[in-house]
């Protein structure tokens, strides 16, 4: 049963790249990326073999756990990932549970994250080769860690089968987990920088990794070669303890699953019409619902507004006495202002309720810029005030926040604008946001750049005015520089919300054609 069910993946593999050349194209794009990781890794322990024994255990255990702890933690929020054998798919054969734990195990290391990770806790273990009991030990504990990673991947995803099979779950994780990765290379530039991180900082981090879950297998070798078999045994207990832990989390865990498989919970509960009950019912107030209701619910929305707190994040840690902070506010005017560009793809092929409806093209435009605005102005004045208090420069506020209402609601117009002339592919209510759709043409990349220049060049009096106002330290210049952005802005705001309607009322039967061909 365990070789059937690896032959069973091989073939499901080799059925999948049959099915599309997309595929094929993605996985050999996938292979060149994992073998030139593999080749950094191997190439790097090579070096690494012949420094001291202290400098090969620190980074041993550091890449170790940085290892054991991605695959425990993508999974969960890497949805889709190896779902060709998914466990829910034999809740109704009668496999003995060994057999099928066994070889769900093996199918793990089938593909390029588990070829990858086992080439690189063999290379692990190739450190250790100029002491041969230290080698010997380094291959048993690298296929126990290597055992870990697998089943510790399979016992979390299963652990949290439940909660991972609801929808809103996902979309939360996903926004979530993409966080870290956006400000840890600021962060970590920084760091280096300060000379922060010193090799004592390491050390110490790598000795308390050693005796976690996560670095315990990788830090046995080390010990035996450096003669500390005490504490190469306790390290070692660790990680046996470790993997029976993961094996029996995933057996109980797994078991429960094939009993009660997880599905999509409805509630029951009534919420009312929640913004349709409060706004006007009007074809403009209904319009304005749907969007706010769209802003607050849907995480491809959600993601224009938390990317503007972690770009703030990422400007304070670069930049913390000016300079980068006091862009903060403008920026996150035009990222949320350009937010709704993509308004009418997001609709999907509901948007033939707007095309069907005898709803006027200036309503639509209209409704759309109010949801917007009424999330992104008072987030812009926020971070615009925040930003000049950060920076120690009180008395740049006017200039700034005349900046960033000027990209703000330049930004709503041209996207009011673009938005009723291009769709292109997004992705679809439910799917990972953070994945990239298939069949965006040249033409939807340059309609973007266009419309982002575009932006820029009608906010240049503004934008002139805020650097005259903050670099020479005029008061005066700065109330006009608000003064114009607010005028300036919202002429542009009436007169793009006035020809995207017009466009829209032209348009829209095409461009739902469109959508309806991409679904």
């Amino acid at each position: 049963m365990v070789a059937h069910l690896v032959r069973l993946k091989l073939t499901l593999l080799r059925n999948g790249l049959r099915r599309s050349p997309w595929q094929v194209v993605g996985l050999v794009v996938g292979a060149i990326y994992g073998l030139g990781a593999l080749v950094l890794v191997v190439g790097s322990m090579g070096v690494l073999s012949v420094q001291e024994p202290d400098i090969r255990g620190l980074v041993v255990v550091l890449v170790g756990s940085v290892l054991v702890l991605g695959w425990w933690v993508v999974p969960l929020v890497a949805f889709g990932i190896d779902s060709t054998v998914d466990p829910a798919r034999f809740v109704t054969f009668g496999i003995p549970r060994r057999s099928l734990l066994t070889g769900l195990a093996l199918t793990g290391l089938i593909g390029i994250p588990g070829v990858v990770s086992a080439g690189s806790a063999l290379a692990l273990a190739g450190v250790w080769w100029r002491t041969p009991v230290a080698l010997v030990v380094g291959i048993v504990c690298s296929v126990i860690g290597l055992a870990t990673c697998v089943i510790g991947a399979r016992a979390t995803t299963s652990a949290a089968s439940t909660l991972v099979a609801s929808r809103r779950f996902r979309e939360v994780a996903a926004a979530l987990a993409v966080l870290p990765f956006i400000v840890v290379g600021p962060i970590l530039g920084r760091l280096s920088d300060s000379s922060a991180i010193t090799a004592r900082t390491l050390e110490q981090i790598a000795e308390v990794l050693s005796w976690t879950p996560l670095g315990a297998a990788w830090a046995v070798p080390g010990d035996v070669a450096d003669g500390q078999w005490a504490t190469a045994a306790a390290r070692f207990g660790i990680a046996v303890a470790t993997l029976l832990v993961v094996v029996v989390v995933w057996d109980r865990a797994f078991a429960h699953a094939l009993v009660n498989p997880a599905h999509e919970k409805v509630s029951t509960r009534g919420h009312g019409l929640g913004w349709f009950d409060r706004l006007p019912a009007t074809p403009l107030g209904a319009v304005t619902a749907r969007c706010l209701t769209y802003w607050a619910r849907d995480p491809r929305y959600a993601l224009a507004v938390a990317i503007v707190p972690v770009l703030a994040i990422v400007f304070y840690v670069v930049s913390p006495d000016g300079g980068l902070v006091l862009l903060i506010g403008p920026i996150a005017g035009y990222l949320m202002g350009w937010g709704i560009s993509a308004d009418v793809a997001y609709d999907g092929t509901a948007f033939w309720t707007h095309v069907a409806a005898p709803l006027h093209g200036t309503t639509d435009r209209l409704g759309r810029v109010i949801a917007a605005g009424t999330i992104a102005v008072p987030a812009v004045v926020v971070l615009t005030i925040g930003s000049a208090l950060l920076a120690g420069q009180p008395e740049v506020i006017p200039a700034l926040l005349g900046l960033s209402f000027g990209v703000l609601l330049t930004a709503l117009g041209g996207s009011s604008v673009l938005s009723a002339l291009v769709v292109y592919p997004v992705q679809l209510p439910g799917e990972n946001p953070f994945q990239t759709k298939q069949g965006a043409s040249m033409a939807t990349v340059l309609s973007q750049f266009a419309g982002w220049l575009a932006v820029m060049a009608l906010s240049l009096p503004e934008i002139v005015l805020a650097v005259l106002a903050v670099r020479g330290g005029s008061a005066t210049l700065g109330w006009v520089t608000l003064v114009v952005g607010i005028l300036l802005g919202s002429v542009l705001l009436a007169i793009g919300v006035r020809i995207g309607g017009r466009a829209l009322d032209r348009t829209g039967p095409d461009l739902l054609r469109k959508i309806v061909a991409f679904a």
